[in-house]
């Protein structure tokens, strides 16, 4: 059973929350019982969010627009969020994106997209968040995927920059975890969001059918769990797949 007050008190920083994963971590922290912060480029989305959250729970929700591509502005995340909220308990990193799909065609635009907000936004909200979690031995998520672990053949760059982050996730696990800050990675198969892989397909949301592929919230809820794991116990990694996912290899 969901405990309502499972992170009562804290503070949750999720990038990419506008949408998908992101706006469902937000709404289940939120209805865990804590503030959280929401960043990601889209104001108007992170505004509504915002104000669903605040109005449906007893929570303070900031919207912050933020290019996690760019040091600076995580930097000011962080900073805002902790002078608004007081802490910074547990940091979802979320944001991610995956365009292009055969590397013959991939343009240099594309790529570098792809590897600034899916490898630089990951490490430049680890290295931000890092000492405020030292503070309140927190919890650092990060999204991975089934592609940072298996051959992904529609998007290599994509699935390149996921393995990029989950050793990244793994390694700086082993370098904080005596300073009693958890590290995890929660590595989905295909979820049923806006995102998508392959330009030519669409999102997976108008391509897959309830029950073809695994909900957002499902995903919420194993980023809450990694979340909530009390000291000195980590989830260090957490791999949900749909159940049929390996019939093909």
């Amino acid at each position: 059973m969901f405990d309502p007050q499972l992170l009562e008190g804290d503070t949750v920083l999720i990038t990419g929350a506008s949408a998908g994963i992101g706006r469902e971590t937000a709404r289940l922290a939120a209805s865990a019982g804590a503030d959280v912060a929401l960043a990601a480029r889209r104001e108007d989305r992170l505004d509504d969010l915002a104000d669903e959250l605040e109005r449906e729970h007893d929570c303070t929700a900031l919207a912050l627009p933020t290019d996690v591509r760019e040091s600076g502005a995580v930097a000011d995340l962080v900073s805002a969020t902790v002078e608004e909220l007081g802490t910074l308990d547990v940091v979802v990193a979320n944001a991610a994106l995956g365009v292009g799909s055969a590397v013959e065609e991939l343009s240099d635009e594309d790529y570098h997209l792809m590897m600034d907000v899916n490898t630089d936004g990951m490490f430049f909200t680890a290295r931000e968040a890092l000492p405020h979690l030292r503070e309140s031995a927190g919890h650092l998520v990060f999204v991975g995927s089934f592609a940072a672990e298996y051959p992904r053949p529609g998007n290599p760059v994509y699935a390149a920059s996921k393995a990029w982050a989950r050793s990244f996730a793994h390694s700086l696990e082993a370098q904080v975890g005596e300073d009693d800050i958890a590290i995890s990675v929660v590595n989905p198969s295909e979820v049923r969001t806006e995102f998508g892989h392959q330009a030519d397909r669409g999102p997976a949301k108008d391509r897959l059918e309830p029950g073809e592929a695994t909900e957002p919230e499902a995903v919420a809820e194993a980023i809450i769990f990694a979340a909530s794991r009390d000291s000195p116990d980590t989830a260090s990694e957490i791999d949900l797949y749909r159940r049929n996912k390996f019939s093909h290899f």
